[in-house]
């Protein structure tokens, strides 16, 4: 095992990575202390790893199971864990554990936020986008039917248990999702992680555990130095969002269902490269070069039809990063270093997505 601290003052946190993680006794029982415990997961990991993470825990716990899916990721089902946390009679001393991927971590974490004003919650990851990514840095939120994540809070973990042997049990499809923010995180800040994942991306792919490992710490290496200089996205933090002003867009166009997360995110990566190339700041080979990752990732790069440009512009404008003065994107002047940028014309951004995605 491997532990990663994310530095906030009184508010920093452990990040365990490592294979049997969830199953080490001694370990769960210095992380969860608390008396009353809601374990929050969904209906895919449920019998998967549910019983096992409760048979280790070193008290009693309760449990909901969620149903699967970023569609479920709103209000209804926030209200779903708070009520029952009412029901139990659960206090302000009381621990939720997320157990599960980037959805469930997001929405067990909001509740955990905003009930009675904010109980502690761990993460307990279990894809490797999750582990990667959305585990760490305490963004926590819902979705709206406009706009993905409008409803949420900066709310951070006081742990978050990365066991790679749930990895195992990932189907391939959201394996490569979650390649998608591991590739991301080498384009903003770390060209020689690039290089790295191009010589390895095979062995990413077949879950080699030491691959594994070197790519989960690097990434919450990453987030973690970022996260603890700029918590609140107030600045350098929006790199984290390379791509995700036009993946998030077209999840919502999707109804959150067409596209994974990740494999939005890719295709938003692509359009953001294609939009930094337009505007001169990197040449059309380095699209080129982080096109051919993304595919051999097993990611779209691309999509075929099916998406309304004008549809896709307009819900951009809700991303959380614009601001009165207008939109802004993250985009690259570099293989391994990110800049965010006030957004180009409309109608440049139109002519990319357009012959990007839609030819």
């Amino acid at each position: 095992m491997e532990t990663i601290t994310v530095e906030l003052g009184a508010r920093s946190y452990p990040i365990h990575i490592g294979e049997g993680v969830l199953h080490d006794k001694e370990l769960l029982k210095r992380t969860v202390a608390a008396q009353q415990v809601l374990v929050v997961t969904n209906d895919i990991v449920a019998p998967l790893h549910l019983s096992a993470l409760v048979d280790t825990l070193p008290l009693s716990v309760e449990t909901l199971i969620l149903p699967d899916g970023e569609q479920h990721k709103d209000l209804a089902t926030f209200e779903r864990i708070i009520d029952r946390l009412i029901v139990l009679g659960f206090h302000r001393d009381a621990c939720i554990v997320a157990l599960g991927g980037g959805v469930i971590g997001d929405i067990a974490g909001f509740a955990a936020a905003c009930y009675q004003r904010g109980i502690e919650f761990i993460q307990a990851p279990t894809t490797l986008l999750a582990q990667v990514d959305s585990s760490v840095g305490g963004k926590t939120a819902v979705n709206h039917r406009a706009a993905k994540n409008m409803i949420g809070a900066f709310y951070q973990p006081s742990a978050v248990l990365a066991d790679t042997a749930t990895l195992q049990t990932l189907p391939p499809r959201e394996l490569s999702a979650g390649l998608a923010e591991v590739i991301k995180h080498g384009l903003i800040l770390d060209a020689e992680f690039v290089v790295w994942l191009e010589d390895h991306i095979e062995a990413l792919l077949a879950l080699d555990a030491a691959a594994l490992g070197h790519a989960i710490r690097r990434c919450c290496e990453i987030k973690g130095t970022i996260v603890a200089e700029d918590e609140r996205e107030h600045g350098r933090r929006a790199l984290l969002n390379l791509g995700h002003t036009f993946g998030h867009a077209l999840e919502s166009l999707g109804g959150y269902s067409r596209w994974l997360h990740g494999e939005a995110v890719a295709i938003g990566i692509s359009l953001a490269a294609r939009v930094s190339a337009a505007l001169e700041m990197i040449e059309l080979a380095d699209c080129d070069r982080i096109d051919a990752l993304l595919k051999r990732a097993r990611l779209p790069e691309g999509v075929a039809s099916g998406v309304d440009v004008e549809a896709m512009l307009a819900s951009m404008q809700l991303d959380k990063k614009a601001t009165s003065a207008g939109l802004k994107l993250v985009l690259l002047d570099a293989i391994g270093h990110a800049v965010v940028k006030p957004a180009p014309p409309r109608a440049l951004l139109h002519e990319v997505i357009d012959r990007h995605i839609c030819a």
